[in-house]
């Protein structure tokens, strides 16, 4: 890339969250930001707050659904055809669902995992060749605490971010000869829309039938009054500085309770570590 080239940042699930903070964040960094979404008539929030901080020149938004995994590599193309390179991807988009594993149906969890897996995955590849001829590249996955220490009620969301985890991990050390960057993001809770507009109760979760009904309005009264959420812009901001270093490492966690979490599970015999948890989720009542 000549000096005179703009970076190109390829951002998906941006109409809301941490989505949306990053596209506004690198745009007003000078990249020249793709903000991708399965629903553009969403974007008013995203472009508003794009002019506000002066960087609307530099955002386009295209749709996007990572699930339609036959069309990512199309949308890909146009996209290169548009600009020319992709310098960074960021991983963004999914949602949570919620729900004792042994409510949530396995057409549920597959659901789950089209989205915050194989989607990814699928971008991710599309994205590849390109980066391959640039001989550069940072592909950030944005994954959660939840892919490296698991918590009741959030199962299948856990599962799903356990295996990006996995996955990113081996392709990280694939790509490193190429001077492509894989990086995860590893948020605790955050303002978003992640357990609000974008979250998912399986079904039967909060069914009269379900053995779990109680022990799940207890969870969900305990994350809506006891969670505490943090400023979602510092997760934008790590990320374009991510996007910006040339040798990044592999993992940033980011929040005050992913670090503390990760942490009592490292240190703590397994059989104490799930009396808290279990206690601080309220799901022993």
């Amino acid at each position: 890339m000549t000096s005179t080239q703009q970076r190109v940042a390829l951002i998906t699930g941006c109409s809301s969250g941490i989505g949306l903070l990053t596209a506004v964040e690198m745009a007003a960094a000078g990249f020249r930001v793709i903000a991708t979404m399965r629903d553009p008539s969403r974007q008013d929030r995203l472009m508003q707050a794009a002019q506000a901080a002066g960087a609307g020149s530099r955002l386009e938004v295209r749709r996007l659904d990572i699930t339609e995994t036959a069309r990512l590599p199309q949308a890909v193309d146009e996209i290169l055809s548009s600009h020319g390179r992709i310098d960074v991807l960021v991983n963004n988009a999914g949602f949570a669902l919620g729900g004792f594993a042994e409510d949530i149906q396995l057409e549920e969890l597959r659901d789950q995992f089209e989205t915050n897996f194989f989607g990814q995955v699928a971008l991710t590849r599309a994205v590849l060749p390109a980066m391959r001829r640039q001989q550069s590249g940072h592909i950030i996955m944005v994954s959660s605490i939840s892919g490296l220490a698991a918590t009741p009620v959030t199962s299948s969301y856990g599962a799903s971010k356990f295996a990006l985890e996995g996955w990113s991990e081996a392709l990280r050390i694939e790509l490193r000869a190429l001077g492509i960057r894989v990086v995860l993001i590893e948020p605790g809770a955050f303002a978003t829309d992640i357990w609000e507009k974008n979250v998912k109760m399986g079904k039967a979760a909060m069914s009269p039938d379900s053995p779990n009904r109680e022990r799940s309005k207890r969870f969900a009264e305990m994350v809506r009054t006891r969670v505490a959420k943090g400023d979602a812009r510092k997760v934008a901001r790590l990320i374009v500085s991510v996007a910006n270093d040339p040798r990044p490492r592999l993992r940033y966690r980011i929040g005050r309770d992913a670090n503390m979490h990760y942490r009592m599970k490292a240190l703590l015999p397994w059989k104490l570590y799930e009396r808290l948890v279990a206690r601080m989720t309220a799901i022993d009542g």
